[in-house]
């Protein structure tokens, strides 16, 4: 297989910044991606940023199918060259962040790799989580300081709104620490690759006012639970019944709040309020 380096020198490819292209060319890591996402025989892999095609490659050799989107007109030319003889590859010229998840696959659930530029990072992570009754899992490699963000717990400087919604819909580790020199051009930070398997529950009938009490309750991460939910709109006395019925301190800050209580928060809102579905 034809290095990172050799692929860019053959088709005169120079990074994209604005795109946050860095490319993976540890192959030890990359065969550890596609283990994380196997077994892979008759599925259907959604590739997010298939960049020069390493990952694609090594993925084509196991799964049934993989689609591999890219909005790099150059590296999408290099893509469709490099795979033109290979039916399980559809190479798609496709914005990630309007890309339909849904139509993957009509027949079973998606598995989605993808190594994931910063600035995609959480716009990405919550369209995924919007189509998550499509995917069995994500393996996506993100920044190190987000992948914390994502795994933090309660009580923790990192744990926020992505920490809580993530962790409500999904089971959530990270797997493989990879230093910047594994990447070309090298970023100044390590990476880090998040497991993301999709949880089998069932629908919740509040999802809108858990996302809503999550987003507003670490809206100013200073100010205590009361306050940050007054803000959104709901009156002192509703509040004090639910907080007093929930057994949840109005005092505490939303990062003290472990995922149980915003449900039984959220739970508890919903009743008061008499929110229907």
């Amino acid at each position: 297989m034809p290095t990172v380096r050799e692929l860019r020198a053959t088709h005169h490819i120079h990074t994209k910044k604005r795109l946050g292209q860095s490319f993976l060319e540890d192959n030890h890591a990359i065969q550890k991606i596609v283990s994380l996402a196997g077994p892979l025989q008759d599925q259907t892999i959604v590739e997010i940023g298939a960049g020069l095609g390493n990952m694609t490659e090594e993925l084509a050799k196991q799964a049934g199918r993989v689609i591999a989107l890219e909005i790099d007109l150059r590296l999408l030319d290099v893509l469709r060259k490099r795979f033109s003889s290979k039916n399980r590859v559809e190479v798609l010229d496709q914005d990630v962040l309007k890309y339909d998840f849904s139509q993957a696959d009509r027949d079973k659930k998606i598995t989605v790799v993808g190594n994931i530029p910063y600035y995609l990072s959480s716009p990405l992570l919550f369209r995924l989580v919007s189509y998550r009754r499509y995917i069995s899992s994500c393996i996506l490699t993100f920044q190190k300081e987000f992948a914390e963000r994502i795994t933090a717990h309660a009580g923790t400087r990192q744990y926020g709104i992505p920490s809580v919604i993530v962790a409500k819909y999904m089971d959530v580790s990270c797997e493989l620490v990879i230093p910047p020199e594994a990447f070309y051009p090298r970023p100044e930070v390590s990476s880090c690759v998040v497991r993301m398997t999709v949880k089998k529950t069932a629908d919740d009938p509040h999802e809108k006012l858990f996302e809503r009490v999550v987003r507003g309750a670490f809206a100013h991460r200073r100010k205590n639970l009361l306050n940050n939910l007054i803000y959104m709109g709901f009156s002192k006395d509703l509040l004090d019944a639910v907080f007093f019925k929930s057994r949840i301190d109005s005092d505490r800050r939303a990062q003290t709040l472990t995922l149980e209580e915003f449900a039984n928060l959220t739970h508890t809102l919903a009743e008061a309020t008499q929110q229907s579905p």
